[in-house]
């Protein structure tokens, strides 16, 4: 959420940047709910303080023994008046907050801009992508033929777009989610969490997953109660409502979780394979961060989630994205890109991404600087990596002729004597 006091003074700021994300700003809207909740207020403070004079002077009329039965009147009359312009501020200040809560985070000046993917900027390239002297086939495919991947029972049991792992493929998914942890924990600092996989109404709020993105969340019937998006959900909210000492900063997280999402909107796009699921699994960064640091955070995010690749040795680039691809709640977002040989093409497998305060603000989160001040966190999360996709970028990757996948270095310790799956 952006600071109201912010958009106030800077309106023409905030509509350029909203909508150059590609989301219009109704600023006029904006503008007169403003105006008329701070002259509701005004006028509510106005009738306290007279009431407050009323029972004084009241009190010295009693005292006195004159009478009081005209100042009680007054009373009465602006206790009524004081009651219609609460009532009336509460409804406004629902409206007002249903208003901000739409608006998208403003990107930080060293994003380009442009309206969609075609103005990302490549920011690095990483690796020597694989060359066959066969053609190669993709990952769906290789499961399949191999009997290690199953598409066909997994819609019997759930429907479209969900995935039945067997034998070598299904251990090779768990052992990604260990060596991503055993990296992150061991080599780069980070605690590893293990949070609900349920996460209620005011976390997605937190996130600035709701109410925006309703349509994406699948949700417990009769409950308050949603299947987590991402475990960035419960990550962000385990500080909600705290505050933390600037001393502490930055606090860095990791966590595999399921994650679960409807795809609304994404009809057509990878119905094939392991890249558009509503069941996925993910290792997930996030930091709390010094506002003076996070842009330099959010650096050594992107290159810890990068250095997987590296073990892996698979071919990667680094993208800036532009103001139109950035996500509602980022204001700088790097995306890593996996090379998948089958479709000849990138493919994203980490978003990493610097909310400043954006969600802080939503989820109460501050720290107190040494100063004694307080002052809202930076928030940042990346995805350390997107588990199915790494999957099918090994399979893709590492094939053989035979249709057999070899089994990258780094993770051979995991199969004892083995060199494919």
């Amino acid at each position: 959420m952006l600071d109201t006091h912010f958009i106030r003074n800077n309106l023409e700021l905030v509509k350029k940047k909203v909508e150059a994300k590609g989301v219009p700003f109704a600023e006029d809207r904006f503008s007169g709910l403003d105006l008329r909740r701070r002259q509701i207020l005004s006028r509510s403070e106005e009738l306290k303080s007279r009431k407050n004079k009323l029972a004084k002077e009241t009190g010295y009329l009693k005292k006195s023994g004159a009478p009081t039965r005209e100042l009680e009147l007054q009373s009465i009359e602006l206790t009524k008046q004081i009651s219609r312009c609460e009532e009336e501020l509460e409804t406004l200040e629902a409206e007002f907050q249903e208003f901000l809560l739409g608006i998208p985070n403003l990107f930080h000046d060293s994003v380009p801009v442009g309206h969609d993917a075609g103005a990302n900027e490549v920011v690095r390239e990483w690796g020597d992508k694989p060359e066959f002297d066969f053609t190669p086939r993709p990952h769906w495919e290789l499961g399949e033929s191999a009997g290690t991947l199953d598409f066909t029972r997994a819609a019997k049991i759930s429907g479209s777009r969900f995935a039945v792992y067997f034998d070598g493929l299904a251990k090779l998914e768990r052992v990604l989610i260990q060596f991503m942890l055993e990296c992150h924990t061991g080599e780069r600092g980070y605690r590893e969490v293990l949070p609900p996989f349920l996460v209620n109404e005011a976390s997605l709020i937190g996130t600035g997953n709701l109410p925006k993105f309703k349509a994406d969340l699948f949700k417990i019937e009769d409950y308050n109660l949603y299947l987590a998006p991402t475990a960035e959900v419960p990550l962000t909210n385990i500080h909600r409502d705290e505050t933390l000492d600037q001393d502490q900063l930055p606090l860095k997280y990791v966590a595999y979780t399921p994650c679960f999402r409807s795809e609304a909107g994404s009809h057509g796009k990878d119905i094939r394979g392991l890249v558009r699921l509503h069941q996925f699994n993910k290792v997930e960064l996030l930091k709390f961060a010094d506002p003076a640091r996070s842009y330099l955070e959010l650096e050594e995010l992107t290159a810890d989630a990068e250095s997987i690749l590296r073990k892996l040795g698979l071919p990667f680039r680094t993208m800036a994205l532009c103001s139109g691809d950035l996500s509602f709640s980022s204001a700088k977002t790097y995306d890593i890109e996996v090379w998948m040989p089958e479709r000849r093409a990138y493919l994203e497998i980490s978003s990493c991404s610097n909310f400043e305060s954006f969600q802080a603000r939503r989820a109460h989160i501050k720290y107190k600087g040494r100063d004694g001040r307080k002052d809202f966190v930076h928030t940042l999360n990346g995805s350390g990596l997107a588990v199915g996709r790494t999957v099918a970028a090994i399979m893709e990757n590492y094939q053989t002729a035979e249709g057999r996948v070899r089994i990258p270095e780094a993770l051979r310790p995991y199969f004892p004597g083995r060199e494919l799956l």
